[in-house]
């Protein structure tokens, strides 16, 4: 390659070093024709030797580029490290191999999602120093494991440069720790217990049904977590505790993954009311499990419980958005038992409201009640709302909400929640 190079370049010269020159190229009488053929033999060699060299150069920087991409895969490969870079806009641009050990996420189920899908704001406050005995100079973090655990990691990170000064992301390396002392040990044992009730998969779904009450027909069901792990706790407790150790979203995902799997044996006409707190509709890892559910986000409503209070509305909204242009709707749940109940709905535009028991519960005798009830059918209309009452028992709530213009009730009266896939298919 290089002998033909040099061969044109000699004979390309024999031509244009001439004319360069403003000389005549063969026969002229100033210089004659060979002493142009002579220079040009005489610079060839140089020209030759210079296009040797830089394709020598090339040819090291092909090779070193080769064995660093090549050991780059090792590192990213092989490492027990997770190492990880996220962007200025907080979603990852890099995720290692070790994430699948680590987190139970393959690399490509990371890149370009927000790094919110781990670790929370909350998560990142609870930072700490390791002991002095730890060896690193990074931080403790527990960070959300995709099957729903936690997982405690010690986190290296420094900012990335945009090269003007200005800071692009970050990027670091973390490492699996095998402890992480719990501030209390009432901490440690309701940490245990969920430990267990995730290992052990012990949650069942009761689902109740919710009928029109111009018509009788059952038109939904709600879904009811029930725990069956010793020792016994109300789900509300279970809740309550869940979220007192910052793993409330996590147990509210494990019901809600369990209730939308049974209610796959549910009639098709009927949608599936799940409950939810602000903070589990603010956690990216919802639309996942609405998509993975298989079943249509129409036949979904979230009953928006108050276990979380709501900070940032906006940010509530433009979360729950992608998911109700999709077909999924928006239920507040106990109105009339706290004032946080009419500002979800006024911020929140539901398309179903559901009346507390407590307004529902003696409703027949009580004039202040019906008041209060004839106004919400007539607020309910004007946004376009369906108004469901909750915790009818008695044949004459039934007749009084019905009376009043409700357009769908729920309670034991209509129908007790059931475990059994039996009840749901003939029973409605």
């Amino acid at each position: 390659m290089l002998a033909v190079l040099s061969l044109r370049l000699v004979s390309d010269l024999s031509i244009l070093l001439p004319l360069s020159l403003d000389l005549e190229p063969w026969g002229g009488h100033e210089v004659p024709a060979r002493v142009a053929l002579l220079v040009s033999i005489l610079l060839s060699p140089v020209l030759v030797h210079a296009a040797w060299r830089l394709g020598r150069q090339q040819g090291r920087d092909r090779l070193e580029a080769s064995a660093a991409a090549r050991l780059l895969d090792t590192v990213l490969g092989t490492t027990r490290g997770w190492l990880w870079a996220v962007g200025a806009d907080g979603r990852f641009t890099l995720s290692s191999r070790a994430s699948a050990e680590l987190l139970g996420y393959e690399p490509s189920q990371l890149l370009g999602r927000p790094c919110s899908v781990i670790i929370d704001l909350a998560d990142l406050k609870a930072a700490r120093k390791p002991s002095p005995h730890a060896g690193w100079e990074g931080l403790v973090l527990s960070i959300r494991h995709r099957g729903g655990h936690r997982v405690n990691v010690e986190v290296v990170g420094w900012p990335r440069s945009d090269g003007g000064g200005g800071r692009s992301g970050f990027e670091g390396i973390a490492r699996p720790l095998v402890a992480y002392p719990a501030q209390s040990p009432e901490d440690l044992e309701i940490g245990a217990r969920i430990d267990h009730l995730f290992a052990a998969r012990t949650l069942m779904t009761a689902f109740q049904p919710i009928r029109d009450l111009g018509t009788g027909e059952t038109v939904g069901a709600e879904a009811l977590t029930r725990f069956v792990s010793s020792p016994f706790r109300s789900p509300d407790q279970w809740f309550v505790e869940a979220d007192s150790i910052g793993r409330g979203p996590d147990l509210e995902f494990f019901a809600l993954e369990t209730a939308l799997r049974a209610a796959v044996d549910l009639p098709g006409h009927l949608y599936v009311g799940v409950n939810l707190s602000p903070a589990a509709c603010l956690d990216p890892r919802l639309s996942d499990i609405v998509r993975e559910s298989g079943l249509p986000p129409g036949r979904i409503v979230v009953e928006l419980t108050e276990r979380s209070a709501v900070s940032d509305y906006a940010r509530l909204t433009a979360a729950l958005d992608p998911l109700r242009r999709a077909g999924l709707r928006i239920a507040i749940d106990d109105v009339g038992d706290g004032f946080a109940s009419m500002r979800h709905i006024l911020r929140l535009s539901p398309e179903v409201i559901k009346l507390d028991r407590t307004i529902v519960a003696g409703i027949d005798t009580n004039a202040n009640l019906r008041a209060l009830c004839a106004a919400m059918v007539s607020f309910a209309s004007q946004i376009g709302a369906c108004l469901v009452a909750e915790g009818i028992e008695t044949p004459a709530e039934l007749a009084t909400v019905t009376d009043l213009g409700v357009d769908a009730g729920q309670g034991y009266l209509l129908g007790r929640p059931s475990v059994l896939p039996a009840d749901w298919s003939h029973r409605w």
